[in-house]
């Protein structure tokens, strides 16, 4: 499984910020999975940059692709609407168990607008922009990633063996 960790920040793609949020997605991760991060970059929050970038990434053989940031409220969040361009089916049970487990942390969970979805064999979620955050919810996808990319993929979940049938 490759996986793509994509930050979409103005400030981060500008040198303005240091992105925490892509670091400690990948440190999670390597941390519980042995799948290679074979993309990750940062990028302003522009919708065209966004779709074109994940995209390429689906195209190239991502299997999970990350986001995050983007999801707000704020006039230039567009990763939802850039994910729904990009994506062919939605998968509305990952962000809706992300919003119910993060309300139990903090009121602020209702403002997200996060989307997921899959395209090719391609699994794509939004996660927020905020490092907590984006670690609280990749807490709360760990469990179900192996299951989730080998019903997409076709491929052995090597934690069980199974193949999906």
């Amino acid at each position: 499984m490759n996986i793509g960790i994509l930050t979409i920040s103005d400030r981060g793609a500008a040198g303005e910020y240091e992105d925490r949020s892509g670091p400690i997605i990948a440190a999670k991760l390597r941390a519980h999975t042995s799948w290679p991060i074979t993309h990750q970059t940062v990028i302003p929050d522009d919708f065209e940059t966004i779709v074109a970038v994940l995209t390429r990434w689906c195209d190239e053989g991502v299997n999970l692709l990350l986001t995050s940031g983007g999801t707000g409220f704020a006039p230039r969040d567009v990763t939802p609407e850039a994910t729904k361009r990009v994506i062919e089916r939605e998968t509305p049970g990952i962000v809706e168990t992300l919003r119910a487990e993060s309300l139990k942390i903090t009121r602020h969970a209702m403002l997200s607008r996060a989307v997921a979805g899959i395209r090719g064999q391609t699994l794509i979620i939004n996660l927020p922009g905020s490092p907590k955050a984006a670690r609280e919810n990749l807490e709360i996808l760990l469990p179900v990633l192996p299951h989730a990319l080998e019903l997409l993929t076709d491929a052995p979940d090597t934690e069980s063996g199974h193949r999906s049938v």
